[in-house]
């Protein structure tokens, strides 16, 4: 299928276009005008197996998914698509200098190198300089009124056979790479020894862009990688368009595959040698700005000083043109000049010649003249220079003006005065020069001191909280606070679907075009939006978090500062930040799926151990109710009224056992699945406990039963048929592990806002050991082997107790036996 193809009126593309299929272009509204571009959604709805995407470095209209079409063309790749595309060798970002000296013209639309070495395989398709612009004249390549302008400039022959070379070259050193990995794939003995590295000096210069793409072209060459450094220091002072020229620095190193980074200190030469010597760097690049040899005899050169420390570093020096300012030590930029420190530094000269005039008959002029130096180191220390400057000045006018003989004029003020007046203006110098840069610099530290310090903060709680609640709360806190930004975190329902989270505006939501944005950074887990070269035009930055197995949300992140936040080294941060966020919410999901796996294996182990009881413990009846069928059928005609009474009897007791066996089961399993719905009503405890006794009265025989509850005793509220079987379960416990002759006791207190009930016995008691366990499912204590049981009735028991609100627990009576005590609200 053919996904778009430019014929650009060519009538020999449009016949063969006919005999593929063609998917319909998408138009597109810009500045009243309806233009036709590639519908990349449509391709992505028909799925083809192959689609063909003409002129790869095509720059889209506005309003499209992406700016450039060979970001379509790796959207297509990433969900699965294969391409064939065509590409012009001048089209190739790293050849753009080269392309420019040969032809003149300045090429706007580039591809990345990253994306033409991505390319399975590369096919050369050209014509010798000749043949191509006999195709020109001959009306095949541009329309007849073009053909001329473009032969003058462009596709002159020589430009043509330099096209043909660079193009040549581009295919074998893609070969070139493709026996490299078929030597490494083979086991066969590498080429090179050591991968080489490099490091290209960025500055604020727009002409450092040919560095950054010759560094791209030797790493190719060498087949290593690189780095793009800027070297932040408190000395230089950057404008506004220098910022903006570097940022654009590090972006295209990025653009072409390489590394940047943005490096503080305070001295240049000596943070490009550490940072070299950190990463193992083996090669140096950087511009040599052509400056005046009197320049040079005065000032030393990046270049200069790298080549004194750079050690076994190589070291490539290339040419640039002549430059106003270069990347070397720059002198300090003065901040701009408030007009308080002009009035600061005129009162301070007034000042001190107001305590000079006390001063004046009593110590001698040089002691006049400290007054006047520390009301220069006072206004030096503000780091203003000209106020500084002013101080100085004034200082020693008025010095001369007011103290020297003859007063009052400056006649006095020889060459002794003189050389005072210059050491003032050095040290007014000196000192607003340091104060300034130890501004800066501390500045500088604390910025950086500030990103650190929230990564730390960020990691640190992230690790001590869990829950998918906290770990967001935290994130929007710090992302927000550091970023000055809004934030929403999107995470996808289990449709695939991102749905909103958290967000730190409650009335911030999505609409379509910025929920399909995350959508398309959640599927393909890239970063996309403001500040991207991805849909740029969406008024935030949306960050995929990436987990191990792949994406598993979405940070979005508005800046409330624009030009602040599209710093590369910004945009590096909130990268760190949504991988700490993606690390804590994978490490909280892992922790649940491993809470979840350990619940299944232990509901495993229930279902087995329960299966186990059920078996044994319904056999018994089973066979007592089998056994009495099968007396009856057999001596029918022998068997008198007692005996069928006596067998009719078991046979009742066994299936009433094994339907209360039923039942426990099946209240266990309604009361932890919470299928239970709870209807209270006000009832009297001596009812219910009347109640149960009833059920109980043929395993009671002649066991005594006292009840203890006074008659003042308020109604309750809860579920009776809930209650009467709390009181059915635990009085037949005691009736099976206490003598027969031993009574069973029953009591009520009431307490502030709850009642208290006691069921006592006096049994063999409780094993120390045991009395915290007796309450769990299936357990019914080590010595037990000849009663029959479960173990389900005391579980029943705390869960309905629970449920109630209320509280049970076991203990000893002091006098030997057993009880059991638990607690009910008296309010509903």
């Amino acid at each position: 299928m053919a996904g778009v193809v430019e014929t650009h009126g060519r009538k020999e593309t449009d016949v063969f276009l006919k005999k593929l299929e063609v998917l319909p272009k998408k138009s597109i509204q810009y500045r009243d005008k309806e233009l036709q571009e590639f519908d990349l959604d449509a391709a992505l709805l028909r799925r083809p197996s192959l689609l063909l995407v003409d002129e790869m470095a095509h720059t889209n209209v506005p309003g499209s998914r992406h700016n450039k079409r060979w970001q379509d063309i790796m959207e297509l790749l990433d969900r699965g698509i294969d391409v064939y595309t065509t590409l012009n060798v001048q089209h190739i970002e790293s050849l753009n200098n080269i392309i420019t000296q040969i032809t003149g013209i300045m090429v706007r639309e580039t591809v990345p190198d990253t994306i033409f070495k991505r390319a399975n395989s590369i096919e050369l398709i050209d014509l010798t300089p000749d043949d191509l612009i006999k195709r020109l004249e001959e009306g095949k390549v541009y329309v007849p009124s073009e053909v001329g302008l473009a032969i003058e400039h462009f596709f002159r022959k020589g430009n043509l056979t330099a096209l043909l070379e660079l193009a040549l070259r581009a295919v074998a050193e893609q070969v070139d790479a493709e026996v490299l990995l078929h030597r490494r794939g083979e086991s066969i003995e590498k080429i090179w020894p050591t991968t080489e590295r490099l490091l290209v000096c960025v500055g604020p210069d727009q002409n450092d862009s040919k560095l950054i793409r010759a560094t791209c072209r030797m790493a190719e060459s060498f087949h290593g990688s690189w780095i793009a450094v800027f070297v932040e220091t408190p000395q230089v002072q950057l404008s506004e368009e220098e910022n903006r020229n570097i940022i654009q620095n590090l972006r295209l190193a990025e653009f072409l595959g390489g590394e940047n980074l943005i490096i503080h200190g305070t001295d240049i030469s000596e943070e490009i040698i550490r940072f070299s010597h950190d990463r193992n760097i083996t090669k140096i690049i950087l511009g040599k700005k052509i400056k005046s040899r009197f320049k040079e005899m005065f000032s030393r050169s990046l270049s200069d000083e790298l080549l004194d420390h750079s050690d076994d570093i190589d070291l490539y020096i290339l040419r640039g043109d002549s430059e106003k300012r270069s990347f070397s030590k720059t002198p300090l930029r003065k901040e701009s000049t408030p007009k308080t420190a002009y009035l600061v530094s005129l009162a301070t000269v007034v000042f001190c010649t107001l305590i000079n005039f006390g001063l004046y008959k009593h110590l001698e002029l040089s002691t006049l003249m400290m007054v006047y130096f520390l009301g220069v180191i006072f206004v030096s220390t503000r780091g203003y220079f000209v106020p500084a400057l002013l101080t100085s000045l004034c200082s020693v006018l008025s010095f001369g003006f007011f103290f020297v003989h003859p007063l009052f004029n400056f006649t006095g003020l020889e060459s002794q005065k003189l050389m005072t007046l210059i050491v003032m203006l050095g040290i007014s110098q000196l000192f607003s020069h340091l104060i300034l840069f130890a501004k800066q610099q501390t500045k500088a530290s604390r910025i950086r001191e500030q990103r650190t310090t929230a990564l730390y903060q960020l990691s640190r709680q992230l690790a001590v909280h869990r829950g998918l609640e906290d770990l967001l709360e935290i994130t929007l806190r710090h992302i927000s606070s550091i970023f000055e930004s809004d934030v929403m975190v999107l995470l996808p329902e289990k449709t695939g679907q991102l749905a909103l989270m958290t967000s730190n505006k409650k009335e911030q939501d999505l609409n379509t075009k910025e929920r399909s944005v995350a959508q398309w950074v959640y599927e393909l887990g890239q970063i996309a939006g403001l500040g991207t070269e991805t849909l740029p035009d969406s008024e935030a930055v949306y960050v995929p978090l990436l987990g191990k197995k792949g994406p598993i949300g979405v940070l979005r992140v508005k800046p409330k500062q624009l030009d602040r936040f599209l710093i590369p080294e910004q945009l590096h941060l909130l990268e760190g930040f949504a991988n700490q966020t993606a690390m804590a919410l994978e490490v909280d999901r892992l922790e649940e799926e491993a809470k979840q796996t350990e619940l299944e294996i232990e509901t495993d182990r229930v279902r087995n151990v329960l299966l186990k009881y059920i078996a044994g413990n319904m056999r018994a009846p089973l066979t007592d109710i089998m056994d009495s069928v099968r007396t009856l059928i057999q001596l029918r005609d022998e068997v008198n009224s007692n005996s069928f009474q006596t067998l009719a009897n078991s046979i009742f007791y066994s299936a009433e056992e094994l339907n209360h066996l039923i039942d426990n089961i099946s209240q266990i399993a309604r009361l932890e699945a919470h299928e239970v719905t709870l209807s209270k009503g006000l009832h009297t405890l001596t009812k219910v406990i009347d109640s149960a006794l009833k059920s109980l009265h043929k395993k009671l025989l002649n066991k005594p039963v006292k009840i203890h509850i006074p008659e003042t005793m308020p109604k309750i509220s809860f579920n009776k048929v809930f209650m009467e079987q709390v009181f059915f379960n635990i009085i037949e416990n005691a009736i099976k592990y206490t003598p027969v002759d031993t009574p069973i006791e029953i009591s009520a207190i009431l307490e502030k806002e709850r009642i208290l009930i006691s069921i006592e016995d006096q049994g063999p008691g409780l094993a120390l050991e045991e009395i915290n366990k007796i309450f769990e499912k299936f357990y019914r204590g080590q010595a037990i082997t000849h009663i029959k049981g479960m173990g389900l009735g005391l579980s029943i028991c705390q869960r309905i107790i629970n449920l109630h609100g209320g509280k049970i627990w076991a203990e000893n009576r002091a006098l030997g036996g057993a009880v059991f005590r638990f607690t009910l609200p008296l309010n509903p």
